[in-house]
């Protein structure tokens, strides 16, 4: 569990699952954004959108009124999204995203895998771009000191002038372990202390912390350890936070302490039935200050009349997550295919899968499930998903344009920033 699939093809653009996903994402019973039914001014996704709880100016700067919290619940229109593939060339693709922002795209997240690192890429992004909001998809809990995430969040947010978002994820033990080198333990736990060490280090505190899983200063070594504090004055002490989450308890975690979700394989029909207790579990505790949760729900996008066949694209993801990502008994992505109903299911994709039976293990991935996590169909089949991931809660949608041109993926872009408005 610790990818995000890569569909890399001519005409479908999604990086590879594994680079962002955590096992914890929380969703709502009820909620609907507030204001939702209100009609914005055709260019509204350029003028001061709300990211993650913090006013922003047209130019994505942040508002020199002071950073006035404006909850993410008031904004009257869904963000739009996109992971960053550069299969034809990096340098290429980010001049290309000033189209995309043209086209109403608000953000956008680069991962981090067993990858390139997401920060670089993130810099240049953000050297190259002026209003574009830019996300880490995600950050891996295990593979920085928590001193170094807010380091890195900070130094992000700084070169951006205020327009980054921590996206962060536990993802899971054949990365964690496999590839870091550190034991995969603990997740829920650490991702709490991990945030709450961010934002002492954000608000310039000096770092004391006595957590379960981090002391800082460090406990024994040579005992010459001093809590400091950061040099530089972060341009926000509250960099927006995302936590990947699918799990209950992660997802609870998610609503409490982060200001965005990222659940995996969104099914807005279920949102309330699987991950609702969870949601409203952490909301019960959560400060007020942080404003409504932004739910970031991913989807592969495509309008037409003759598009119905890309839905199989995603079914080779679909069937590595729910048959192959994880060992019988510990895979999250089964997990949740049996929590939306597909019990029987489930199953027979994950026994093809770990018999080596890949192709029918796809084939066997429902019908109903490839159709509803996306967004392929004529204009009016998006207005009812759009809908319908209005009213699950979703305020940030993060969508995969599937076209064989950068002309036609970018009008996807402009129709679907059109029908969400």
């Amino acid at each position: 569990m610790a990818s995000y699939a890569s569909w890399h093809s001519a005409t479908l653009i999604l990086p590879p699952l594994r680079y962002w996903i955590i096992k914890s994402y929380p969703a709502r019973k009820s909620c609907r954004v507030r204001g939702a039914d209100a009609r914005p001014p055709s260019n509204a996704h350029h003028r001061g959108r709300d990211i993650a709880g913090l006013a922003v100016s047209v130019a994505g700067q942040v508002d020199p009124a002071g950073s006035a919290q404006v909850p993410v619940g008031s904004l009257t229109v869904m963000r739009i999204g996109m992971h960053l593939n550069y299969a034809g060339g990096f340098a290429e693709t980010v001049v290309e995203l000033a189209d995309y922002e043209r086209a109403g795209l608000d953000i956008v997240f680069v991962p981090e895998a067993y990858s390139f690192d997401a920060v670089s890429q993130l810099g240049y992004i953000a050297a190259k771009t002026e209003r574009l909001q830019i996300a880490s998809g995600i950050f891996q809990l295990y593979s920085r000191t928590p001193a170094l995430t807010a380091m890195t969040a900070a130094g992000l947010d700084f070169v951006s002038g205020g327009r980054f978002t921590l996206g962060l994820g536990a993802s899971g033990p054949q990365v964690i372990e496999g590839w870091h080198g550190v034991p995969y333990d603990a997740p829920v736990g650490r991702s709490r202390e991990v945030i709450e060490i961010c934002r002492m280090i954000w608000r310039r505190e000096r770092l004391v912390y006595h957590g379960r899983y981090y002391q800082l200063p460090l406990e024994g070594g040579t005992g010459l350890g001093k809590p400091l504090k950061l040099i530089n004055h972060p341009v926000r002490e509250r960099i927006p936070i995302a936590l990947a989450a699918i799990g209950p308890k992660n997802v609870a975690l998610a609503a409490e302490l982060a200001e965005a979700w990222q659940p995996i394989f969104y099914l807005p029909e279920k949102s309330a039935e699987v991950w609702g207790d969870a949601v409203a579990e952490g909301e019960a505790k959560r400060d007020p200050s942080l404003g409504p949760l932004d739910v970031i729900a991913g989807a592969p996008l495509a309008i037409g009349e003759d598009v119905a066949h890309l839905r199989d694209r995603s079914r080779p993801e679909l069937a590595l997550y729910i048959g192959g990502m994880g060992a019988r008994g510990r895979n999250f992505y089964n997990d949740l295919a049996r929590r939306f109903g597909y019990e029987a299911e489930a199953k027979a994709i994950q026994d093809a899968y770990l018999e080596g039976r890949k192709e029918e293990a796809e084939a066997l991935v429902p019908a109903e499930l490839v159709e509803r996590i996306s967004l392929i169909g004529p204009e009016s089949y998006l207005r009812e998903r759009l809908a319908a991931y209005r009213d699950a809660g979703v305020t940030t949608l993060n969508v995969t344009p599937l076209a064989p041109t950068h002309e036609a993926r970018v009008a996807l872009i402009e129709r679907v920033r059109a029908l969400a408005d």
